[in-house]
């Protein structure tokens, strides 16, 4: 956007004709309406009273932080995704290099630009591609700049890519470092790095640990939608839900304990006191937690510490106690599932 289109638009959006406009800056109508129209641009002294007369900065006025709409991005991209399509590739970067140069402040724009860019000439027959990466880095690199965290994590995420295609590999490594180490993608990068610099031990580590996370991500989200459901009322869902969370568990390796524990708790909120009793038992006399995935060939790359005798007494005594404690276990100190509750936690407690 020149400077013509944005007085005209902030012009309009005050209400103000180009003669009122021009009758406050001290200068005719026509003058105005041909730096609108782009035939003509203000002396420079007039710039800050523009500003002042329709209430912007001077950046904006000049355009240097004008921002997008989404709309106007998505136009700007089409229309570049169709010169790459019909015109060659050094002239339809020249046009985009001069839309960039209209918009310098949208790093939105910069970045979808750069993109396209990137990848048409990896795609395509294109003559000397090389000679475009500085250019192109450079384009990243501004976007790294901008103060929208989003924006700079997308421009890592970009030139990441770019040094591993180039096999640059500590360049890439540093750009790992603007990505939060709770951010799942930084793992799987550091996986494919490791891969690529041929740690092959470590990287099927990293793998393993992504994995582990996204069953803990995916299982906490299967729960919170068990809930609602049970909070709406709604029981077919709900077992849906457990039936899936059972299937997670056994999809990435967990053991029975994380297999059966959702199905435990609907079995509890139903009152089904023969099957909570069963899942009890089997919970009570099989392995710890930790034991399903920790022997499990699917992490074994992984280091989990074997738990010590006394730790795995004391785990099954919380459970006892979690079960003991438990309100919605109450119905089962009543008949007819009293004597059966009773021995299962006798049974344990006399181990």
């Amino acid at each position: 956007m020149n400077i013509g289109e944005v007085i005209r638009r902030y012009r309009k959006q005050k209400n103000m004709t180009q003669e009122e406009m021009a009758v406050r800056l001290g200068v005719t109508a026509p003058a105005v309406n041909k730096w609108e129209n782009g035939n003509s641009y203000p002396d420079i002294l007039l710039l800050a009273p523009i500003a002042r007369l329709l209430e912007i900065s001077l950046d904006t006025l000049l355009a240097f932080r004008e921002e997008l709409t989404a709309e106007e991005i998505r136009e700007i991209v089409y229309e570049a995704d169709a010169k790459l399509k019909t015109e060659p590739y050094d002239q339809a970067l020249l046009w985009a290099k001069r839309k960039l140069e209209q918009y310098p402040g949208c790093h939105m724009l910069i970045w979808q630009l750069a993109v396209i860019f990137d990848i048409q000439r990896a795609v395509r027959e294109v003559p000397d591609p090389e000679q475009y990466d500085d250019y192109l880095c450079s384009l990243y690199h501004r976007v790294m700049e901008s103060s929208d965290e989003t924006m700079r994590h997308r421009a890592a995420d970009s030139l990441f890519g770019f040094c591993m295609r180039k096999k640059q590999y500590d360049r890439a490594e540093e750009y790992l470092n603007h990505f939060s180490p709770q951010d799942p993608e930084r793992k799987r990068k550091q996986a494919w790095l490791f891969c690529e610099t041929g740690r092959k031990a470590e990287a099927c580590r990293a793998y393993e640990e992504l994995l582990f996370s996204c069953y803990g991500v995916s299982s906490l989200a299967l729960y919170g939608m068990y809930l609602l459901a049970m909070e709406e009322q709604d029981r077919p869902r709900a077992r849906l839900i457990v039936e899936k969370q059972e299937e997670l568990a056994r999809c990435f390796d967990m053991g029975r304990y994380y297999e059966t524990w959702g199905r435990l708790e609907l079995a509890a909120e139903e009152g089904d006191g023969e099957t909570v009793i069963g899942i009890a038992r089997e919970l009570l006399s099989g392995p710890l937690p930790a034991e399903g995935f920790s022997s499990s060939p699917l992490y074994e790359h992984m280091e989990f510490r074997e738990p010590r005798k006394e730790f795995q007494k004391d785990q099954k005594a919380r459970l006892i106690r979690c079960f003991s404690d438990w309100e919605k276990l109450g119905f089962l100190k009543d008949a007819p599932f009293k004597e059966s509750w009773e021995e299962v936690l006798k049974s344990w407690e006399e181990t």
